[in-house]
């Protein structure tokens, strides 16, 4: 079992770089050779939902297995090639958040195959992902419209109607 930590900071909320992070929509933008994400049973920031990664004609079924919005994500992915458990670990940093990334793989086969992706930044290794997915974070959140704030609304107090045959308050 070979273990991996990979850490970046977002110049954005927390909820805002969890919800990119979990849109499965959006991963080809930051995950290398992913061609395409299918069978999606449920939102993934719910334990319990499945969904299947493909890299070109190679599938890889994984599950959430614990999520607490909008703090932290678990999941198991696998095939003969990459399998293990990824987690993602999203903090209050100042102005931004401290996106934690671990991969735990489980046999030789992953072990080595994720050594070679956890060497480096080049785009296509962890890092590298991690990297390229907090620049697409950072320039979304300036995109994105603020909520305004809620108008203040003053009320008159008033005095409910008087009901027939009862003294009024």
């Amino acid at each position: 079992m070979a273990h991996y930590r990979f850490e970046v900071h977002v110049k954005a909320p927390p909820e805002f770089v969890f919800d990119l992070w979990i849109d499965p929509t959006r991963w080809r933008e930051w995950i290398g050779g992913l061609t395409k994400v299918t069978d999606v049973s449920g939102p993934l920031d719910q334990a319990g939902a499945r969904y299947t990664v493909w890299f070109g004609r190679m599938r890889s079924p994984s599950e959430v297995l614990e999520a607490e919005r909008p703090r932290f994500c678990r999941t198991r992915f696998g095939n003969f090639l990459l399998r293990g458990e990824n987690s993602a670990r999203f903090e209050p940093d100042g102005a931004g958040t401290r996106l934690t990334q671990e991969f735990q793989t489980i046999g030789i086969v992953p072990a080595i195959s994720a050594r070679i992706f956890a060497a480096g930044s080049y785009k296509g290794s962890f890092q590298g992902e991690l990297n390229e997915f907090a620049r697409i974070a950072e320039r979304e959140a300036q995109r994105a419209p603020r909520a305004p704030a809620a108008p203040t609304v003053r009320r008159r107090a008033t005095r409910p109607p008087a009901i027939a045959g009862q003294p009024g308050r």
